[in-house]
């Protein structure tokens, strides 16, 4: 059986104050912060990633004593550990919501850097590496999250270091959508590593053409190129392949090119580039791509209009003028219609999420280990979910307070669970399906649902209960991206019709 830990606490963070500590002092932790541990509040959000790990059964005979070291379990002394956040912007566009439902919140990193050093030891190291999206301000990030100040807590009170790596090689200013500034980063100090998955791809017998792949710049040249033939390759940072344990650390959230954030969806994260990675295939189904649903006219415009910018926008030419059609469009249009693969069609991304996750799980230090029986990695993946997103993720979501925190080292496992909370059927989710179907080398032991069996933890009493995940509901039944709105659905989750437009699924 395949255990997935869920912890149930309250639906919000608390008065926790930054560094974000337990407030309690939780046995296995007094040797590692001494009486810091119980200082400020006692922290729910903390409780429950204690709770989570529990219900996982990470070094289960020790629960409860001063030698209970979970992550010890996955990763020895001497050891490094880099943590993998969803720091993927630093705001939320949305009206009456935070960036709470955007981003791990800093409780859960505090929590299991905590964790980490425990299982390290002082010989050890430990490091948080995120590549978030193009126009965040990492050092908005840094301050919101708390960055610095654990940084400093760790150095005043264990004598450690907790490094923070901006794996971005370059941030970039939007205005009306459009790219008006470029200014280089130092990227991830150990460099990075080009990963070719080759037939082993996702993409590989797709029948999708590598030429109308897209990604997350102007230049398609190096999307298309990094996936011509048989070849499929991805620029992973250094930091994270050469690590011991990555513990992955992402939002559940809806998203508007997978349906679900999750956790296969967080390791775009570990790229130097992401413009190697396809996001969709340029134009419509019936012209062989995945860009929008069919060919109305107004789109195929859009599409071509689109294309003719690319090159023009890469020199830096017509900048104001592709502002002034932007907001013309944004006023005449709205911004929820389907665009760059923003919808249920889309064919291409969560091939490139199952691909990275491959690359993970099969890299270490040594190289690629395509031919090895099973991953060569082990990964740990917890979820934020205290307060969740739907919606408009993973960019504008709106807040969905769920009480929840998920820990597994088995990334699809967890991402059902997750999956059922928020009231949609992984059959409709190919990102999540597609890795169970799959007969490559795998990321996950899921063959059935079956599999999978869920140490159910209320946080305030650390009692767990053993469930199947069929038993796993959520009285908060998530609205999805509108693109993925009546096709990613649970049929047998009621929803709440007033959350949706009119004319939609209710």
């Amino acid at each position: 059986m395949i255990r997935v830990g869920l912890a149930r606490t309250e639906p919000s963070y608390g008065a926790t104050l930054i560094p974000y500590g337990p407030g309690k002092g939780f046995p296995e932790l007094l040797p590692l912060l001494g009486d810091a541990a119980a200082v400020g509040p006692p922290s729910s959000a903390y409780a429950a990633v204690r709770a989570a790990l529990h219900g996982l059964g990470l070094d289960a005979g020790r629960f409860g004593s001063p030698d209970w070291n979970p992550l010890g379990a996955l990763v020895g002394r001497g050891k490094r550990v880099v943590l993998k956040p969803n720091f993927i912007r630093h705001w939320n566009p949305r009206e009456n919501a935070t960036v709470q439902s955007v981003i791990t919140h800093g409780t859960i990193v505090r929590a299991i850097a905590d964790y980490a050093f425990l299982a390290v030891g002082s010989e050890g190291s430990v490091a948080i590496a995120e590549a978030p999206q193009q126009d965040c301000d990492f050092d908005r990030i840094r301050k919101m999250v708390g960055l610095d100040a654990l940084t400093q807590f760790y150095k005043e009170t264990l004598g450690r270091e907790l490094e923070v790596i901006d794996l971005r090689r370059e941030a970039v200013v939007f205005r009306d959508g459009i790219i008006v500034e470029r200014r280089p980063l130092p990227g991830d100090p150990a460099g990075y590593r080009m990963v070719d998955l080759v037939t082993r791809s996702f993409f590989h017998g797709s029948g999708l053409d590598s030429k109308r792949f897209r990604g997350a710049d102007y230049d398609p040249a190096v999307t298309t190129s990094s996936h011509a033939g048989v070849r499929n390759a991805y620029l992973l940072s250094e930091t994270v392949l050469s690590a011991d344990l990555v513990v992955n650390l992402p939002k559940l959230k809806t998203h508007k090119k997978t349906g679900v954030t999750l956790a296969l969806k967080n390791l775009v994260g570990i790229n130097g580039d992401k413009n190697w990675l396809p996001h969709h295939c340029v134009g419509s189904i019936t012209e062989g791509g995945d860009e929008f649903p069919d060919a109305r006219l107004i789109d195929r415009l859009r599409s071509h209009a689109t294309e003719f910018a690319r090159p023009l926008l890469r020199r830096g030419i017509g900048l104001g003028l592709f502002q002034l059609a932007r907001r013309v469009e944004n006023a005449t249009r709205g911004d929820a219609f389907i665009r760059s693969g923003n919808w249920y069609g889309n064919r291409t991304t969560w091939r490139m999420c199952l691909d990275l996750n491959r690359c993970l799980y099969y890299s270490d230090a040594r190289g690629l280990h395509l031919t090895a029986p099973e991953p060569v990695r082990t990964v740990l993946t917890v979820m934020d979910g205290i307060v969740a997103g739907d919606g408009e993720g993973p960019l504008a979501p709106n807040d969905v307070p769920l009480g929840v925190v998920l820990a597994a080292t088995d990334p699809v496992a967890l991402d059902l669970v997750a999956v059922r909370l928020m009231g949609f059927d992984a059959r409709r989710i190919p990102k999540v399906w597609e890795a169970i179907v799959d007969t490559g080398p795998r990321i996950t032991s899921v063959r059935d649902s079956t599999d999978v069996v869920v140490g159910e933890v209320l946080a305030a009493t650390f009692d767990v209960r053993e469930r199947s995940l069929d038993e796993i509901r959520s009285n908060q039944v998530f609205v999805p991206h509108p693109g993925w709105r009546g096709h990613i659905e649970d049929a047998e989750c009621p929803r709440d019709a007033s959350r949706y437009p009119a004319g939609e699924r209710g």
